[in-house]
């Protein structure tokens, strides 16, 4: 596995959707998030494809393994018949192939052996990939209900409060109505008198202030 795809492996394992979010935050997030997404699985399929290039080079070896140790048994029983028949030409023919695929088999099996190896990694890449996959996925979709939400409740709270600024609207054209026929004066003019009605109370809590403050004047001046 080259350090390029490594690496590449390395930063989506290790990458945190919440992480991005703070480096997005003044920018599109969902978008941002639905490439992570795609850069996923661009590096899922790439790790898929050399897996599958180290698998089809382990089977070969394997093959070739099998056919080696089944030429070296096979010339085993040859190189007894040749002895046997007086043919020790023949026999130290079979010897000497069989050296041959001695000397071969321990470096196919360091071969076998790194590609198993190889193998096991590229397997390991691939579930923690779909793993991470999944919960980049799983972070988009409570991003977007959470995001669905908010705009939900600010509908909500539009209308609501559009509703209640019609309804209070409605309310007091309402009672505008009732005033006017009841008292002739329009609603601008009820405005007018309940301003003047309020002017007027303070006017007449003022003056009865005053008196107050005369009568306790006199009652301390009685007493002195």
């Amino acid at each position: 596995m080259s350090d390029t795809l490594k690496a590449r492996v390395g930063r989506v394992i290790a990458g945190s959707m919440h992480a991005l979010l703070d480096r997005i935050e003044d920018q599109a997030p969902e978008a941002m998030m639905e490439q992570s997404i795609r850069e996923a699985d661009a590096v899922i399929d790439d790790v898929r494809h050399e897996l599958g290039v180290v698998s089809a080079n382990r089977h070969l070896s394997q093959q070739h393994h099998a056919s080696l140790n089944s030429q070296h048994a096979k010339l085993a029983a040859q190189i007894d018949d040749a002895l046997v028949g007086g043919r020790e030409d023949l026999a130290r023919a079979g010897v000497a192939r069989q050296l041959d695929i001695e000397a071969q088999l321990p470096v196919l099996e360091t071969t076998l052996g790194e590609y198993t190896r190889q193998e096991g990694e590229l397997q390991g890449y691939v579930a923690a990939l779909l793993a991470k996959k999944r919960e980049m996925q799983e972070a988009l979709t409570e991003f977007r209900k959470s995001r669905a939400a908010a705009a939900a409740a600010s509908s909500m709270a539009g209308a609501a409060g559009g509703t209640a600024a019609h309804r209070i609207d409605g309310v007091a054209g309402a009672f505008d109505r009732i005033y006017e026929r009841q008292t002739g004066l329009s609603g601008t003019a009820r405005g007018n008198t309940l301003q003047q009605a309020a002017q007027l109370k303070e006017l007449d809590d003022m003056v009865r202030d005053n008196k107050i403050a005369e009568r306790m004047a006199q009652l301390k001046a009685n007493k002195a």
